[in-house]
């Protein structure tokens, strides 16, 4: 199944996980993408030894590279520039994470490859954009996204020390708003026939994700206070625990509609009419009180016996707090597509799947992430090089 990006040539120049995240969903969604590696490799190679130890695969770098094709190039060589330079000669996209400046050193700038080649997109994944002070600093998801940003003091209680994010949480969304500005320059190129510069960064993806917030900082300088549970003043959107020490989330937002419900579903239907509890405001004065009363309720069954009881009531919205190894074991995350299995030369190797399905041009993943340099000849060859010019290039250090 080629997918929607049939026929689109990629040339990534990316490292650790923004720019590659983006490469990887045009190659899932059928993009031949060709991955310029240095010849030490895409420092994220070296995830399967930092968290594996001696494991024989590469669960991080697998996400975000498989069924791309890896070329080893030195770019400080002239015959790796010079390769770089027919292979972007005529590509449809380059996405890059590299530093500006160091690009611009390269002649990969901008301005050099959109003259040599006016219909390519040209994708700038950065940690703080293309302009200002900033614009060059290095940057990790950690460090734009997550604390810069805003995010990590926003979820961070009065007094307490800020949380830790996970791995490539704003790595991935930047990837997947890149691979979107990617779709939208392509299409606009249908119309116009140029290609054009975009740009997106971890510190304003990290902005985005809590634009609900930053939007109302900014239009009504209001900052709403981080919910403790034990006082949040919307009972129905709240965190409980059952009896086996199960979380679960109620997501309730509309109060008058959905707090009924909730005093059916603890057995109490006279708290819906109880004037300490009968209206938002009577709730939220007495918040403390009520939810006092529903944890004691929720503490006398496990969640199993609970999502029976909440199965009778249509209008109660709720979740499980899931671990990892409870979403594997869902039916309904395979139901959503929530994994893909891929094409590991003997079967096959469950992975996550790029959050996006196209029902008219479906995709599937061709094969897993590629070894160090694996096509570099394959490479070479289709720009027309020979094999003697190839071995020539080889002694004169053009791959490392």
């Amino acid at each position: 199944m080629p997918g929607p990006m049939d026929g689109v040539r990629v040339i990534e120049l990316g490292v650790w996980i923004a720019g590659p995240a983006a490469g990887g969903i045009l190659a899932d969604w059928g993009a031949d993408v060709v991955k310029i590696e240095p010849p030490a490799g895409d420092p994220s190679r070296m995830f399967q030894f930092m968290l594996g130890g001696d494991m024989p695969t590469n669960p991080v770098f697998e996400m975000d590279n498989r069924s791309k094709r890896s070329i080893v190039l030195d770019l400080a060589t002239p015959g790796g520039i010079e390769a770089a330079l027919k292979l972007l000669g005529d590509a449809d996209v380059f996405i890059t994470n590299v530093r500006s400046e160091g690009l611009a050193r390269l002649g990969l700038d901008w301005d050099s490859l959109h003259t040599r080649n006016p219909r390519l997109v040209y994708c700038s994944v950065t940690g703080y954009g293309l302009d200002g002070d900033d614009a060059n600093r290095p940057a990790y998801d950690i460090a734009a996204f997550w604390a810069r940003s805003g995010i990590a003091g926003l979820l961070t209680p009065a007094g307490a020390d800020p949380p830790f994010q996970r791995g490539g949480m704003g790595d991935h969304n930047t990837g997947l708003a890149a691979a979107g500005a990617v779709s939208a320059a392509l299409f606009a190129r249908e119309k116009n026939g140029q290609g054009q510069l975009v740009a997106t960064s971890l510190y304003r993806e990290g902005a985005y994700t809590i634009s609900f917030d930053m939007n109302m900082a900014l239009m009504w300088g209001a900052h709403p206070a981080i919910g403790q549970r034990e006082t949040m003043a919307s009972v129905t959107v709240n965190n409980y625990k059952a009896s086996d020490d199960r979380r679960f989330w109620i997501v309730g937002l509309e109060g008058d509609r959905h707090w009924p419900p909730l005093a059916r579903v603890v057995g109490h239907p006279e708290w819906i009419d109880d004037p300490r509890f009968a209206t938002g405001r009577a709730r939220a004065a007495n918040a403390a009180e009520l939810i006092a009363l529903l944890d004691e309720v929720f503490a006398t069954k496990p969640l199993e016996d609970w999502t029976v009881v909440f199965g009778t009531e249509p209008d109660f919205f709720w979740a499980p707090v899931n671990s990892i190894d409870d979403v594997i074991a869902d039916p309904q995350a395979t139901a959503a597509g929530m994994f893909v299995d891929v094409p590991d030369g003997v079967t096959t190797t469950r992975m996550v799947a790029s959050p996006v399905d196209f029902h008219g041009t479906p995709w599937a993943p061709r094969m897993t992430a590629p070894g160090l340099g694996e096509h570099t000849d394959e490479i070479l060859s289709e720009l027309g090089y020979d094999h003697t010019r190839i071995d020539a290039m080889r002694d004169a250090g053009a791959f490392g």
